[in-house]
């Protein structure tokens, strides 16, 4: 039990820092809430370093301790740092400010237990914990849009819950487990593992915003605080697709699984680039484009078992992904929601234009920067894994993104009547920060590869 305990310290420290946090609120101290999640959650941080390079479980198997789940920590934790200074800008001085901090961390743990889960039970806890949190949060402003927002998001997330919790009870019958390492059993029962596994790419897929399972996405980043459509971007939807993938890992390849990752790969990258030219609103072009590169997470996904690149690519591409979105959600914070908002931006503020720039265009795929690294190494682990045709597709797509994402981009550089104006100091830390790991991750990738 000592060692178990020792090996998920770092998530043990989370879920006290969420406690910390709430403490503080319930003390009327929303600036300590916000001080102790920072802290605890670098100190989270600093205490996974320590078991970088380990491949074991704890509790019976039930949960994982791999290279997944370590960086996962490494890749969340700081995102939720950053979401939480975005947040300080949209809820600071508010009545409720410390509960943000608070659901925040809680939502982490959510998605720190789905990265790492090794057992059935710890996807159904998973999505629970990061839903149950990012229903409140989308709901702070207590407004129409938001209310909304969080009822759809709810109603959603309750069915495609259920639908996975149903699917699953066939994985423990044919299995006679709830442990994903002893899914190769089922091996003589297709019928089972096919049902379940649809059933769970239901439940992980809203999650993660896949199409079909999109539907919530839009509305919600809109109607919720940018900060929060920042963090959904990006937290519950890397943890969501790293427990797809500690699923994958374990299931018999003769069930035909991957035609079902690649289809969904196709939908949701196509159709979410279609869906974000028509976009007039940069937060619901911004959700589009964070279901199509949902869709490029799957190709990794795709190649597991089949190529020594899968991982590496996936927990690269999140890392670019977490840094990349991240930045251009804290620049449309400082610059506003609509595209008419961003015109002239890149004349008035010509720093903050430069690293809008620089997001989109990592977002794109352009050479040298994150993105470029994360979908090179993508593509390159689909045509291992002999799906060359979906990395033709992803490319076609990636063309598509370029059309997409220079309607934010051009309306920066036109004449406008936007005033020269510093950004919120906060928003300058998240811009500064994303910029910077946005660039260093594409410039040092080798580093960084596992």
């Amino acid at each position: 039990m000592g060692r178990d305990l020792a090996l998920i310290i770092p998530e043990i420290a989370v879920l006290l820092t969420a406690v910390g946090a709430l403490i503080a609120e319930m003390l009327r101290r929303p600036r300590i809430a916000l001080v102790v999640a920072v802290i605890g959650l670098f100190v989270a941080t600093g205490l996974t370093l320590r078991l970088v390079g380990t491949d074991t479980t704890v509790f019976g198997g039930s949960f994982r301790i791999d290279t997944l789940s370590i960086w996962a920590k490494l890749i969340l934790l700081p995102a939720t740092v950053l979401t939480m200074l975005l947040a300080r800008v949209d809820v600071g001085g508010s009545a409720r400010e410390g509960t943000v901090y608070s659901l925040l961390c809680f939502a982490t743990v959510g998605a720190l237990v789905l990265a790492g889960a090794g057992d059935t039970m710890f996807l159904v806890l998973g999505t629970l914990l990061t839903g149950l949190a990012t229903f409140a949060l989308v709901a702070y402003p207590d407004t129409d849009p938001a209310t909304e927002a969080a009822m759809k998001f709810f109603v959603f997330a309750s069915v495609t819950t259920a639908i996975m919790i149903f699917g699953l009870s066939y994985w423990f019958g044919a299995a006679g487990s709830t442990l994903i390492a002893d899914l190769p059993a089922m091996d003589k029962m297709p019928l089972a593992v096919i049902l379940g596994f649809v059933a769970v790419v239901v439940g992980l897929g809203y999650k993660a915003s896949l199409v079909p399972f999109h539907f919530w996405a839009p509305d919600a980043y809109e109607g919720a605080p940018l900060s929060i459509a920042a963090y959904l971007s990006v937290v519950p939807k890397v943890g969501a697709l790293f427990a797809l993938t500690q699923v994958v890992r374990d299931l018999p390849p003769e069930t035909g699984w991957t035609v079902v990752i690649a289809g969904l790969a196709v939908l949701s990258m196509t159709y979410g680039y279609l869906a974000a030219l028509v976009q007039d609103n940069v937060i619901r072009l911004l959700a589009y484009s964070s279901i199509a590169q949902s869709g490029y997470f799957l190709l990794g996904i795709v190649a597991v078992g089949a190529s020594e690149l899968a991982l590496t690519s996936i927990i690269l591409f999140a890392a670019a992904y977490a840094a990349m979105n991240l930045g251009a959600f804290a620049v449309a914070a400082a610059t506003g929601r609509t595209l008419n908002d961003f015109s002239g931006l890149g004349r008035a503020r010509p720093l903050m234009g430069i690293a809008m720039v620089i997001f989109l265009l990592s977002l794109v795929g352009i050479p040298p920067l994150a993105g470029f690294v994360g979908k090179f190494l993508l593509f390159a682990a689909a045509i291992d894994a002999q799906f060359t045709w979906l990395a033709v597709v992803a490319i076609v797509n990636t063309v598509l993104s370029l059309a997409v994402y220079l309607r934010i981009i051009v309306p920066m550089y036109r004449a406008g009547n936007m005033a020269p104006a510093a950004p919120d100091p906060w928003l300058g830390v998240v811009v500064i920060t994303a910029f910077a790991a946005t660039l260093i991750i594409g410039l040092a990738a080798q580093f960084f590869l596992v």
